[in-house]
């Protein structure tokens, strides 16, 4: 049947813009997170081994080590972490895929009394429930009941992927930071480095959690130095009993 205007319906409605953004932000916030996590530890590494010697190769070696060793422990628990989440999300859709096949309608009364409590009236909610569970009656529950979307459960591989990399990527600031610079101005060059950085992963961190980007870059700061600052101390104290 054709529309009003003459032009032919279309079957296939647009793909909503905001489908999946909260899901894509939390991403991103992971990887600026897993960024910022890169920076202080390896900033906090580096910069301590300087603190006990300027041996060109030690502060590379350390450096690469804590990158690898960060970047594979980050990946390692991701995979971990999201393997248990998808397997008890899979076990609680098996669940509600068992119960709707064996009690339908208890199911539907169910999503009917889930509707209402959220402010629906009686009618309106069990209208609401009723399309939806002939539309797709696992999705309708997931999303309602349980607040999972069966079609969007998380990957721990792209989870460890994502992490491997954030870290990774962060890392390499202060590394490099610590071992391109001539002898005398590998510590201040990094320590400026890595403020510097710490300040844009703070605001962006804070704006991706849509808050005020001050204090969080404040903590970010003074986490980032206070890490550096006790690194390089008992990094010098060590090369002094040296």
């Amino acid at each position: 049947m054709s529309a009003a205007d003459g032009t032919e319906p279309d079957d296939h409605p647009a793909h909503d813009p905001h489908e999946g953004l909260g899901a894509r932000l939390n991403w991103l916030r992971a990887g600026v997170l897993g960024a910022n996590d890169g920076i202080v530890s390896t900033a906090g590494l580096v910069v301590g081994v300087a603190g006990a010697t300027s041996s060109r190769s030690a502060l590379l070696a350390s450096g690469i080590a804590g990158l690898l060793a960060g970047s594979l422990s980050m990946a390692s628990g991701e995979y971990v972490s999201v393997s248990t989440q998808r397997d008890t999300e899979k076990a609680a859709l098996a669940m509600e895929r068992k119960e709707l096949a064996e009690t339908p309608e208890a199911e539907l009364e169910e999503l009917v009394g889930l509707y209402r409590d959220k402010g629906l009236t009686e009618s309106t909610a069990r209208q609401v429930s009723e399309e939806l569970t002939a539309h797709d009656a696992l999705s309708a529950h997931a999303q309602t009941e349980l607040g999972i979307n069966p079609e969007e459960l998380a990957d721990p591989w792209h989870a460890a992927l994502a992490s491997f990399v954030a870290f990774s990527v962060g890392a390499l600031l202060p590394l490099l930071a610590i071992v391109l610079p001539p002898d005398g101005w590998r510590v201040p060059v990094t320590v400026v480095s890595v403020l510097i950085a710490l300040v844009a992963t703070g605001w962006v961190s804070a704006r991706l959690g849509r808050a005020a980007p001050g204090r969080a870059i404040l903590r970010n700061v003074i986490g980032g130095a206070l890490a550096m600052g006790i690194t390089y101390l008992v990094g010098t104290l060590i090369g002094r009993v040296d």
